[in-house]
């Protein structure tokens, strides 16, 4: 069955007979074997869906995924204990266990810890998608393959934006905003970079020496604040590095100080990502326009995860074929956390 397998990297002309019979089964009039040509479509697509590196019906996604580098997936679906056990050295008491000159006469007193845990919650979401039988009948495989393109489109769409809400309530929650007092609001300069930077150290906890002091590894910003490093005079860097970033395919440069620089198309002004900050009253220093998410990602897997309960499934509707449609719907269950909002710093220019 593997050789009738549906492909979009293929053009209609050059689709297997194969494939081109388990698209016209897929809408005939026989529900049965419209019912079965379809299920074998969705487990097709399924498949694809689970594994990006042989995913073919992926081709041509008109978004991409932004949270799966940040994000460690975790899967719960065998088990149903969702418990994430805490540190038993609460953060902000440190100082508080520290050894003491003893007295020529008494004992040492008790300082007891109890560990806690974080109870993760998953939640369920799904998608649907559909068209007419006649499309199929025909076998019209570019109808086929922008419909897989769009259903998936959807479960990308909502998993971006739950992680990247998740992130930001975090950087909000912190109460912390960076901010290069001396630039002009609206301006991305270096002097931010490195004052998160150093606002990430002196609140990670620890001392210089510490092995898992927090640490600011990337920052995500705007377009527009990557175009603004193509102004940066001498002022601000050296000449080399302004030739570095003339040269740049993007127009800036990828990192700083040891902090990687990643652009995001829904930070920036009047942008989604923004106007959520906005919404659940997150700060902004002075008159500035816009924010820059910082965020630790050296140890992601005890900072940020998705819990997953349910993977990702595409089943035929066996409920369309007397509306003379076809159709398919997707579901699955997880969730987002961070665990620690020390790995993440919001900062604004």
């Amino acid at each position: 069955m593997a050789k009738e397998s549906i492909k979009a990297s293929v053009e209609q002309e050059q689709l297997t007979d194969g494939a081109k019979r388990l698209l016209v089964n897929a809408g005939s009039n026989d529900r049965e074997v419209a019912i079965a040509a379809q299920a074998k479509i969705a487990d097709g697509v399924t498949e694809a869906l689970r594994n990006p590196v042989q995913a073919e019906i992926r081709e041509g996604i008109m978004d991409g995924d932004i949270v799966s580098d940040i994000f460690a997936s975790e899967d719960f679906s065998t088990t149903g204990d969702m418990q994430i056990p805490l540190d038993l050295l609460t953060p902000g008491t440190e100082k508080e266990h520290v050894a003491y000159t003893m007295p020529d006469h008494g004992k040492i007193p008790l300082r007891r810890v109890e560990g806690d845990y974080i109870q993760l919650n998953t939640y369920p979401i799904g998608s649907s998608i559909d068209c007419t039988r006649r499309y199929l009948r025909n076998a019209r495989f570019d109808i086929l393959r922008r419909m897989m393109e769009v259903l998936e489109l959807s479960f990308v769409k909502k998993n971006n934006d739950d992680g990247w809400q998740t992130l930001i309530t975090a950087g909000k929650g912190r109460g912390l905003v960076a901010y290069d007092a001396d630039a002009t609001a609206g301006q991305f300069t270096p002097k931010l970079a490195s004052l998160m930077k150093t606002v990430v150290r002196r609140n990670g906890g620890g001392n210089s020496s510490s092995i898992n002091r927090k640490r600011l590894t990337d920052l995500y910003v705007s377009p527009e604040a990557m175009e603004d490093m193509v102004s940066w005079g001498l002022d601000l860097i050296s000449d080399d590095l302004r030739s570095e970033i003339h040269r740049s395919e993007s127009g800036g440069v990828s990192g700083m100080y040891g902090v990687n620089f990643h652009d995001l198309d829904e930070l920036g002004v009047g942008q989604e990502y923004q106007n959520y900050y906005t919404a659940i009253g997150g700060l902004m220093g002075g008159s500035d326009t816009e924010i820059v998410v910082g965020l630790d990602q050296s140890s992601a897997d005890s900072s940020f995860l998705h819990p997953v309960t349910e993977d990702l499934t595409i089943t035929e509707d066996e409920s369309l074929h007397r509306s003379g449609l076809v159709g398919f719907y997707g579901s699955m269950e997880g969730g987002w956390a961070v665990l620690d909002v020390r790995h993440v710093l919001v900062g604004s220019f």
